[in-house]
């Protein structure tokens, strides 16, 4: 018997030893940086398809799927195709979103997510959150006006539809400054936020102190970079090429364990298009968070 118990406590003394070793282990990765499980990317990663705004909407979903891409952000006034007789998205019959919301699934993309713009009414919005609904998204991505915040949160809340708020520059927009999106989720429980990062420097602002500001919020972000700061009149370059630290939004994520969806757009129109720029985005992506393609 007295075998079986110096065995038992040796049991016991390897266990506590491994649990206090691997403690330590995890204290070390958090001082020198090194990801931990907490930190594992989690993102959905996908492409705005406003950076393919020139073409229909069956055209963007084919580069957003040559780009490897698995998530797509549609836009209700894109052109639905020459099947549906390029009819802007939000003027569809629901057999013609069916028919789109078929092409996405036959790509093997989904689209969970698309950017509406409403108007002056609640009739207006109401027609857009109709469109959301029919292609089953989770969020639109939006700019309502400050007079239809609680209309437009009711109908969110009705319709079981996210509102990402979505922010340009300053005198372009309402929400160009963190704080002013902050003001619009109080008492507002429908809503979140859809950061534009390539839009805050032009504001002055720094896109990492705006994630900081806006963390537990956040549902979806457009990646997007700038050439320089305090210039709203240039337009954007391919992520990874301007002022926006990217490597520090990474990190800032990861700390925030963020797992909401990571989207690529470009306004600029490149020719003959902007995949040549996704793809490139899509490597540094990945190349700068060391994961594999």
């Amino acid at each position: 018997m007295k075998w079986k118990c110096k065995l038992r406590r040796s049991v016991i003394l390897t266990a506590l030893l491994m649990s206090c070793f691997s403690a330590v282990l995890s204290a070390q990765d958090r001082a020198k940086g090194t990801p931990t499980k907490s930190k594992v990317v989690e993102w959905k990663l996908g492409v705005a398809l406003y950076t393919f705004s020139t073409m229909s909407f069956p055209e963007q979903l084919a580069y957003a799927d040559s780009a490897s891409l698995k998530y797509v952000e549609g836009f209700v006034f894109a052109k639905a195709g020459k099947e549906l007789k390029d009819t802007v998205l939000f003027k569809l019959s629901p057999v013609g979103i069916q028919a789109l919301k078929k092409k996405v699934a036959d790509q093997g993309l989904k689209m969970e997510s698309v950017y509406i713009i409403g108007g002056k009414t609640v009739a207006d919005w109401q027609r857009d959150f109709e469109v959301a609904k029919a292609f089953g998204v989770k969020y639109v991505t939006a700019e309502p006006p400050r007079n239809l915040w609680d209309s437009v949160d009711s109908l969110a809340g009705a319709y079981g539809i996210k509102v990402a708020l979505h922010n340009h520059w300053k005198g372009n927009s309402i929400y160009w400054h963190p704080d002013s999106v902050l003001a619009a989720l109080k008492g507002h429980p429908n809503f979140g936020a859809c950061p534009d990062l390539g839009h805050y420097p032009k504001s002055g602002i720094n896109p990492v102190l705006a994630l900081k500001k806006l963390e537990g919020k956040i549902i979806g972000i457009h990646l997007k970079d700038i050439a320089e700061y305090n210039n709203n009149k240039i337009q954007d370059v391919p992520v990874g090429t301007g002022v926006v630290d990217f490597p520090a939004v990474f990190t800032e994520l990861k700390q925030q364990r963020f797992k909401g969806y990571v989207m690529f757009e470009r306004d600029t129109k490149e020719q003959p298009n902007n995949l040549a720029s996704l793809r490139q985005m899509v490597d540094y992506y990945h190349s700068t968070l060391g994961l594999p393609r």
